[in-house]
């Protein structure tokens, strides 16, 4: 329902901004705003998802929780789409998340309603019981994929003795 209303409500509030930003300053004008606001939206795309991208790898080699960072790398690709869309209204939110302090916020507002069951990170693997003290021994069996390699040419003249 709400995502109902939210496709109803934003090309409305869209139509109503650009029709009173076009009368207040002309049609070139709001064109070049809107076109300008793309640009300025794809640079900070950039740079901030390169940001957002290195405190993952960062957070990942330091096996630490990586859930706010994809939740950031989401908001900022969340911000791009909104950013891309023509619209000022689209613009305005699209910025907003490119804000760290509002994607925090807004991290923080959505960690407080959701509940984790389980989460684990970095774990070792279930010991098998027959080996209590040998952790470090995997049990496996194998087979052969390849067949060897026969060659299919004889020695050339400049490899013989």
């Amino acid at each position: 329902m709400w995502l109902f209303l939210a496709f109803i409500a934003v090309p409305l509030i869209e139509i109503t901004l650009f029709i009173q930003l076009g009368g207040a300053i002309g049609l070139w004008p709001t064109l070049a705003i809107v076109v300008i606001t793309a640009m300025l939206g794809s640079w900070l795309i950039r740079r901030q998802g390169a940001i957002a991208m290195t405190s993952l790898r960062r957070s990942f080699s330091d096996l630490d929780d990586p859930s706010e960072h994809l939740a950031h790398g989401a908001m900022i690709l969340f911000a791009g789409a909104l950013l891309l869309t023509p619209g000022f209204f689209t613009d305005a939110v699209g910025f907003s998340l490119m804000v760290p302090t509002v994607r925090r916020a807004v991290f923080n507002f959505i960690r407080a309603r959701v509940k984790v069951e389980r989460f684990e990170m970095g774990g070792q693997a279930p010991r098998d019981p027959r080996h209590p003290h040998q952790p470090d021994i995997i049990e496996g069996e194998y087979q052969e994929v390849d067949p060897p390699k026969r060659p299919t040419h004889g020695p050339s003249g400049w490899t013989k003795h």
